[in-house]
C-alpha cells in the first residue's frame, strides 16, 4: 500500500505531524508511544495492520510532540500538552468525536483525553498498558523506583546501537522476523534520540492516572497480550476500575499490536468498533467530565473591607476581578463563581497551576495576599456550574493553604509529570466534610 501523505496540524506554536487514511464514517486515532510517520510504512506488518483498521474506519496517525516529523521540543511534553496535539490534529481533520487507541505508555495519555473530552472520545482502546509505571501499594507488581530509573539509565546508553535495540525489541516482540525487527528499530533509533527516549521514560515513572479511571463515561476495551511484558494484572487493575470496561487476554506474546496473530485481535477491535460506530447515532453531552478546580482566596479580607472603608474596597475588589480574569483568559480557564475570591475550571493541570501562581504574583502588586487550591476530579455539569464532590474537595484543599500558597492534591501532582513544576510534600491533611486523608503539595517553582 502506498504510504499516505504527512500532513501537518498547529498545535500552539508547534507543528504536528498527522497522516489520515481510508474513509469510513467512524474515526480511529492510534496512539503510539515512538513512532515516524513515513518510516513506519516500510515495515510490512505495520502496514498490513493500519491497511485493516483502515478499512474499519477512518484512521488518523499522529507523531506526538518531540517524536518523528513533529517539530522537536526541549525536555519532555507533559500528558497535557499531548492531549492538546490530539486536540489539534482532529480539529485538523473535522473529526468531532474519535476512539483513541492507546499502546503501553500512551495509555494514561487516552485515559486523560477520554475523561477530560468525553464529548470528543466515541471510545477507549487500551493495549498491554497500565495506568502507572512505577510500583505502589496498589500495584506492587510494578518494577521499583531504582529499578526504573537503571532501565531508563540502560536505554540513554544503548538507544540507538543496534543490538541493543534489537534485544530490546525481539524481547517484547519474539514473534517478529529479523527484517522486521530490523524496520523498526530502525524507526525507532530515527523517531527520537537517546536523551529523549531516557527522558520519556523517567517522566513515565512520575504519571499515575489511577484517580482518573472512575471518570471515564465512555465505551472501552482493554486488549492484553497473555505472554506480553506487561503484567495483566495492570490491565485487569485498568478493566476494573473503569465502569463498563470489557477486558479481553489475547493469545500471543507480542507488545506490538501488528506482529503476531491478527485474527483474535480484529474480532475483538472490529466488534468494539462496530458498536462505536452505531453509538454516534446517540450522542448526547456528557453531564460529567474530569476537570481540575481552582479556588482562591483573598487573605484577610474582612479586615482589610474595614480598614478600606466600602469604596475604597469596592474599587479593590474591581481590580482584583480584573486582574483575576485576566490570567483566567490567558490559561484557558472558565469562571464559575466569584466573591472575594474565584472558582474556576480548567481543561488542563498544569495551566491551573500556572493561573494560580500568576494570579497570587499579580495581586501582590495590588497588595493582596491570596491563597489558592487545586484538585483534579469527576465533576457533574449544571448548566453553567459544576458541582459533586470533587468541588467540596477543592474548597477545602484551598481553605489549607497559607497566605501566598498554591496548594494542591495528589492528583493534580501526579497529572503534571513532566511538567518541571516542583512541589513540597505537607502531608496527610484532614478535610473538613470529605472523608479519609488527604495527601497535599505546596507549589514550590512552576
Amino acid at each position: 500500500m502506498k504510504p499516505p501523505v504527512v500532513q501537518y496540524a498547529r498545535s500552539g506554536e508547534l507543528s504536528i505531524a498527522y497522516q489520515v487514511v481510508g474513509a469510513g464514517s467512524l474515526d480511529v486515532i492510534s496512539v503510539l508511544p515512538i513512532s515516524h510517520l513515513e518510516l513506519a510504512w516500510e515495515s510490512a506488518a505495520q502496514a498490513r495492520f493500519f491497511d485493516r483498521l483502515s478499512s474499519l474506519s477512518r484512521l488518523i496517525t499522529l507523531n506526538q510532540r518531540g517524536v518523528g516529523m513533529s517539530d522537536p521540543v526541549p525536555g519532555v511534553p507533559t500528558l497535557e500538552m499531548r492531549m492538546d496535539d490530539i486536540h489539534a490534529v482532529m480539529d485538523a481533520v473535522a473529526s468531532e468525536r474519535a476512539v483513541l487507541f492507546g499502546l503501553g505508555d500512551s495509555g494514561p495519555l487516552c485515559v486523560l483525553f477520554a475523561a477530560t473530552y468525553p464529548e470528543r472520545t466515541a471510545g477507549l482502546v487500551l493495549m498491554n498498558s497500565s495506568p502507572r509505571f512505577v510500583r505502589n501499594p496498589e500495584l506492587p507488581w510494578l518494577p521499583t523506583r531504582a529499578e526504573a530509573d537503571l532501565r531508563a539509565r540502560e536505554f540513554e546508553r544503548g538507544w540507538g546501537h543496534p543490538a541493543f535495540m534489537n534485544k530490546v525489541f525481539l524481547g517484547a516482540n519474539p514473534s517478529a522476523s529479523e527484517e522486521e525487527a530490523v524496520n523498526i528499530t530502525r524507526t525507532l533509533r530515527i523517531a527520537v534520540s537517546p536523551g529523549s527516549a531516557a527522558a520519556y521514560l523517567r517522566m513515565n515513572d512520575d504519571v499515575d492516572v489511577c484517580d482518573v479511571l472512575p471518570s471515564i463515561r465512555v465505551p472501552t476495551l482493554v486488549l492484553q497480550r497473555e505472554g506480553a511484558p506487561w503484567d495483566v494484572r495492570s490491565s485487569r487493575y485498568l478493566a476494573g476500575h473503569i465502569p463498563g470496561a470489557r477486558l479481553v487476554e489475547l493469545p500471543g506474546a507480542d507488545f506490538v499490536p501488528f506482529l503476531g496473530d491478527q485474527e483474535p485481535l480484529f474480532a475483538e477491535l472490529g466488534g468494539f468498533l462496530a458498536e462505536a460506530s452505531e453509538g454516534r447515532r446517540w450522542q448526547v453531552e456528557p453531564d460529567r467530565v474530569l476537570a481540575t478546580l481552582l479556588f482562591t482566596d483573598i487573605v484577610g479580607s474582612t479586615a482589610l473591607a474595614a480598614e478600606l472603608g466600602d469604596r475604597a474596597w469596592r474599587a479593590l475588589l474591581e481590580k482584583h476581578h480584573a486582574e483575576v480574569r485576566r490570567q483566567l483568559a490567558r490559561f484557558r480557564g472558565k469562571e464559575i463563581d466569584t466573591a472575594d475570591g474565584f472558582f474556576a475550571t480548567f481543561d488542563g493541570p498544569a495551566r491551573a497551576i500556572h493561573c494560580a501562581c500568576a494570579v497570587r504574583d499579580a495581586l501582590a502588586e495590588l497588595g493582596l495576599d491570596v491563597r489558592a487550591g487545586l484538585h483534579a476530579g469527576e465533576c457533574e455539569l449544571l448548566d453553567e456550574k459544576v458541582g459533586g464532590i470533587a468541588v467540596h474537595i477543592g474548597a477545602r484543599v484551598s481553605a489549607q493553604a497559607g497566605p501566598g500558597e498554591v496548594l494542591v492534591s495528589r492528583t493534580v501532582k501526579d497529572l503534571v509529570a513532566g511538567s518541571g513544576i516542583e512541589f513540597e510534600d505537607r502531608g496527610e491533611k484532614e478535610l473538613k466534610g470529605v472523608p479519609g486523608e488527604w495527601r497535599l503539595y505546596a507549589v514550590q517553582d512552576a
